[in-house]
């Protein structure tokens, strides 16, 4: 006999049985009926899957050479600041950046999830369809064809992405007709794969920052950082040269970073330097072009010089025994790296943004910002009304760019139109107004929006000029700095820089006239003595007791010297800078035989004035 639990275990399974039963003839009821389509109309459905085909490998190509985004979304423009928009022009594509400063200071990130590709995939094949998908060849044929808007619904995959495609599908020619309601295409493609990749790689990068780790090797290799040059006359960098030799090094040394895994083997100890502990499938290519915008900001140099002052040469210091000029430079440095990711036929490709703080590889930089608050961004809320007019010296009008800063933010107001400006401003006290325009001096001007609406700037006219200088009455023989500290400051090397960029204003003129030496400083010992805590139990209650070390110089030869120069304040006119060439005078100092020489030159140098010839 059946017991009650055994028959109602065999109903549920009878209706389970019944439900999966309906399930399945709802889900294939149009397979399970459908008609077979006539063959004279089967090529125009097969062209429309064909075209369907074709439209979602574009919009997977596209995504994946523009860091997984079919639209790339607005343009969102930087700033002086950080020169970064929101996306890298490479080769014409605009690639959005996984990471990157926006130009009033922000973190950002902006890494698509798969499901966002995915919409993205299926609304470019959507629009593209009924544009692309051309059948008026089928209509010159004789066919009638109906075709809904399509509905398309993407799946992206490791090795594939899977597109279904729903729509009202109706053909017919003469006595036959066909109906389709759907269109499912598999493009092979390892997007789905190169996507989870470029997502390993980016997470390496957020935590370990290795692109920083390797930017500062760049740096310290490439430029001068921090360091003690043995002279008496100091060390000269030309600051273009500097930012030029850094640029290169970093194109050079990110494009030879590597990834472990299948495609690559290090050789050497040296290869391995450049090998990225994250194992790989793909070909990985790190790229930086020097055409990128990048920001490269030197604490301690100006735009043509960056200089190391010696040390030993004051009187009093000869006791030192040499001369040596230390240098410290602090560098900010941000710059764009593409990542490309390949597998032979596809790519997949994203920038970010590389940082560079105080000479320190950015930590935590993600985190610290992790939302953009648009409230602190005083540049949204421009609700004051301002009119600028700008003029050069003659009150001639001029067209100029216009920035605003209010505390530690820098807004682009817009340009002058036949020299004025008229537009809004953020409220805010004790800013300043900046104008720059091709040919003048920068002006920053004082203003607060928040009770003034007018302003009149003057530009002083800036002229490229050459600088002969005369040395006691003679003209240069060796090498001189010569320095003008105004407004702002412009320091010339001669005789290898030819020009130096000069505005009608006050200076304060410094020359440092520098000859050839044979002077020699022989090796020499010297006894330094110290207080240091004494051994024992007496050290314990605070003993001390006095110990000597010799220390060893080197024997030092001083190659270039100070043998002249002077420093003076002067006022120049545009007519002294129209000529193209402005001349100094400076006294000469006698050529120093010894270490208390150079000193006594110093001291001298003190007294020596500079003249400007008119």
């Amino acid at each position: 006999m059946i017991s009650k639990k055994g028959q109602v275990a065999v109903y549920v399974i009878i209706a389970i049985v019944i439900v999966a039963g309906i399930l399945v003839f709802y889900a294939f009821r149009e397979q399970i009926f459908a008609k077979q389509i006539p063959a004279e109309l089967q090529p125009v459905f097969d062209y429309y899957a064909s075209c369907i085909e074709d439209e979602a490998a574009a919009a997977i190509s596209l995504a994946g050479s523009q860091g997984g985004h079919v639209d790339p979304g607005v343009y969102i423009p930087g700033s002086d600041y950080a020169p970064f928009s929101s996306q890298l022009n490479f080769l014409g594509f605009p690639v959005p950046y996984w990471f990157y400063i926006s130009g009033n200071g922000l973190v950002k990130e902006s890494i698509p999830t798969k499901s966002e590709m995915a919409n993205e995939i299926s609304t470019y094949i959507e629009q593209r369809l009924n544009a692309e998908c051309n059948l008026d060849e089928f209509y010159d044929r004789g066919f009638l064809v109906n075709l809904s808007a399509p509905s398309v619904k993407t799946t992206i995959q490791d090795a594939s992405v899977a597109v279904d495609v729903s729509y009202n599908f109706v053909v017919s020619k003469g006595d036959s007709s066909a109906r389709k309601t759907s269109e499912s295409v598999e493009v092979a493609s390892n997007f789905g794969k190169m996507y989870n990749t470029a997502i390993s790689i980016y997470n390496k990068e957020k935590g370990d920052a290795f692109l920083e780790n390797y930017s500062v090797d760049v740096l310290r290799t490439y430029a001068p950082v921090d360091g003690v040059e043995i002279s008496c006359s100091g060390k000269i960098w030309k600051t273009r040269e500097v930012v030029d030799e850094l640029k290169s090094g970093l194109e050079a040394n990110v494009a030879a970073i590597k990834f472990s895994g299948d495609y690559y083997t290090p050789q050497s100890t040296e290869d391995s330097y450049f090998i990225v502990d994250l194992p790989v499938d793909e070909q990985i290519g790190l790229i930086y072009s020097r055409s990128w915008p990048t920001k490269i900001e030197i604490v301690g140099a100006d735009n043509e010089l960056m200089i190391a002052q010696p040390v030993g040469t004051q009187r009093g210091m000869g006791v030192m025994g040499f001369c040596y000029a230390p240098y410290h430079f602090v560098y900010d440095v941000s710059y764009p790296v593409m990542v490309q990711i390949f597998d032979g036929v596809e790519i997949f490709q994203f920038p970010v943004v590389v940082v560079i703080d105080n000479n320190l590889p950015r930590q935590g930089i993600y985190s610290e910002i992790p939302i953009e608050d648009t409230t602190s961004n005083v540049c949204n809320y421009r609700t004051q009304d301002l009119e600028v007019n700008v003029y050069d010296n003659t009150l001639n009008k001029v067209d100029a760019n216009l920035s605003y800063t209010c505390f530690d933010q820098k807004c682009d107001l817009g340009s002058t139109i036949e020299g004025t400006f008229r537009g809004l401003a953020p409220a805010c006290g004790n800013g300043y107004l900046i104008a720059n325009a091709d040919g003048y001096s920068e002006s920053r001007q004082l203003l607060s929006t928040n009770e003034e609406s007018f302003a009149d700037v003057i530009l002083d006219r800036t002229y490229d000029v050459s600088v002969d200088l005369n040395v006691g009455g003679k003209p240069l023989d060796g090498t001189a700095i010569v320095s003008f500290a105004g407004t702002e400051t412009a320091t010339i090397a001669l005789p290898d820089s030819e020009k130096i960029t000069l505005s009608e204003g006050f200076y304060n003129v410094t020359v440092f006239v520098y000859g050839n030496t044979s002077l020699t400083i022989p090796a020499s010992t010297k006894v330094q003595c110290m207080e240091v805590t004494k051994t024992g139990i007496a050290g314990l209650f605070g003993a001390t007791e006095e110990k000597c070390f010799d220390i060893a110089l080197p024997e030092t030869k001083i190659d270039s010297a100070l043998i002249g120069g002077g420093k003076g304040e002067m006022y120049i006119l545009p007519s002294d800078l129209e000529g193209g060439k402005i001349t100094l005078d400076v006294d000469s100092l006698p050529l120093p035989k010894s270490l208390d020489d150079l000193a006594a030159n110093y001291d001298l140098f003190d007294t020596l004035g500079v003249n400007l010839e008119i």
